[in-house]
């Protein structure tokens, strides 16, 4: 695992963006897993400028998304796939029929994370899985139980995660209590992963998932036995990793 620690939020993102560019630019044809959230907005931000400025092409990317909730329309303000298009996709030139995100409003949720597997599959795999952390240890929405998720499948979201995610909305009886994600099994079965956190609530989580014992009752930790991680934090997130003081 390679830890890189950054100055500050601005930093970890342009550094997230040169990653990123740096493996597109190798393999265009990559596949990749990508999140939404707060923490990656900046290294979204940065890849549209790449692509504006130094003509970064997506044209042979194929994305994933980690995960939707469930319920929401998919032009909803607070939906991934709007998430998506407004931050990232409709900046760039990604070819619409590349973009695979799961469906939260599908009839059967059950048959929709199956074919969702099945599309990774077929693409030959994910080159390249960014993750974000939640404050309570959760990569995707798959949150602290007693056993790790193999396969993307419908989980209810915990009360932590909810009340992180309600100043998003109007108010907390608005946020969606299910969503669909990519398992554990999922992001493990990724040949490269990228990790970003950034933030003092983040530092308790960052510190047990990369210094701590692996539990599912803190998902992030399963990625000390992956072997190629590359972590970006900012200052405040790595303030509690022991390895580095």
């Amino acid at each position: 695992m390679k830890i890189i620690v950054s100055a500050d939020y601005i930093e970890m993102s342009r550094l997230a963006a040169a990653h990123l560019a740096r493996l597109i630019r190798e393999n265009p044809k990559i596949v990749l897993g990508l999140p939404t959230g707060s923490t990656p907005l900046g290294m979204y931000r940065n890849l549209v400028e790449m692509h504006k400025q130094s003509k970064l092409s997506f044209k042979g990317v194929t994305s994933f998304n980690l995960d939707e909730y469930i319920g929401l329309r998919p032009g909803h303000k607070n939906s991934y796939r709007y998430y998506m298009y407004e931050n990232f996709f409709k900046h760039v030139d990604i070819l619409e029929h590349n973009i695979n995100i799961p469906d939260g409003n599908s009839e059967d949720l059950e048959q929709e994370c199956i074919d969702y597997e099945k599309k990774i599959s077929d693409a030959g795999g994910i080159d390249l899985m960014i993750l974000g952390l939640g404050s309570n240890g959760h990569i995707g929405f798959n949150e602290p139980a007693d056993h790790f998720p193999v396969a993307t499948h419908v989980t209810e979201l915990d009360e932590s995660t909810i009340q992180a995610n309600a100043r998003f909305f109007d108010s907390i009886d608005q946020v969606p209590r299910l969503s669909i994600t990519m398992g554990i099994g999922s992001i493990m079965r990724c040949r490269q992963i990228l990790l970003l956190a950034s933030g003092k609530a983040k530092a308790r989580a960052i510190g047990a998932a990369l210094e701590g014992p692996v539990t599912p009752k803190l998902p992030a930790s399963i990625l000390q036995f992956h072997p190629d991680v590359t972590v970006i934090l900012d200052a405040d997130a790595a303030s509690q990793l022991t390895r580095l003081l």
